[in-house]
């Protein structure tokens, strides 16, 4: 038995092997990178390959693994599509906090801004919130700030999609009830400025020593 022979994985565990490895695969994987995963030759990689699909298909799985632009990967199968569409839509459809929906609306009105001018906007640290209208399509990175390299933010298309207008010209006329920022940083430097004032004792009352 050769040194090679001693080491082969054996057919039997090389199935499973690829199944793992596709399963954390976040793209179609062709078949050279699976051998090179596994440790398996090419041509026993698509055998493999091609038995499992079979089997997926004669067993009727839920999903499918399908070889795509010459790479392998799982994919649902088209007649549960539907299932999972629901799904999705359902938790994308979930509603939104008041913290969230103040906070996409500071987002809308004075776009492009920094999560920083958010918080003072809001009066509260907004990071959790618009992690949350990140993940749910609404609100993206929109370069950054050439002052202080802040990241911007901007509501997506989605959003518009969402609430059913073509462009942010047609959003309602809220702006005017949202603090313009020039005049909240003038009120927040005047701030800084009181509190770094040194205190002033108050003269003392007549009649007092």
């Amino acid at each position: 038995m050769t040194t090679d022979e001693a080491l082969a994985v054996p057919l039997a565990e090389l199935r499973p092997a690829l199944e793992a490895v596709l399963m954390v695969a976040d793209q179609p994987l062709d078949q050279r990178a699976l051998a090179s995963a596994v440790g398996y030759p090419e041509g026993e990689v698509v055998e493999a390959l091609s038995a499992l699909a079979a089997d997926y298909d004669e067993q009727g799985r839920g999903f499918e693994l399908r070889n795509v632009a010459g790479g392998w990967r799982f994919y649902t199968r088209e007649e549960y599509a539907p299932i999972v569409e629901a799904f999705v839509l359902d938790g994308q459809q979930a509603r939104l906090t008041q913290a969230a929906l103040e906070t996409l609306a500071v987002v809308a009105y004075q776009q492009p801004i920094s999560r920083a001018r958010v918080s003072a906007v809001r009066g509260v640290n907004v990071d959790g919130v618009m992690r949350t209208l990140v993940n749910r399509g609404l609100v993206e990175e929109a370069g950054q700030d050439g002052e202080h390299g802040a990241t911007l933010y901007r509501t997506t298309s989605y959003f518009l999609e969402r609430i059913g207008i073509v462009s942010l010209e047609e959003l309602p006329d809220l702006a005017p009830h949202l603090p313009e920022m020039a005049d909240m940083e003038d009120e927040l430097a005047a701030a800084a400025q009181r509190d770094a004032a040194p205190e002033v004792p108050e003269p003392p009352v007549e009649g007092e020593k």
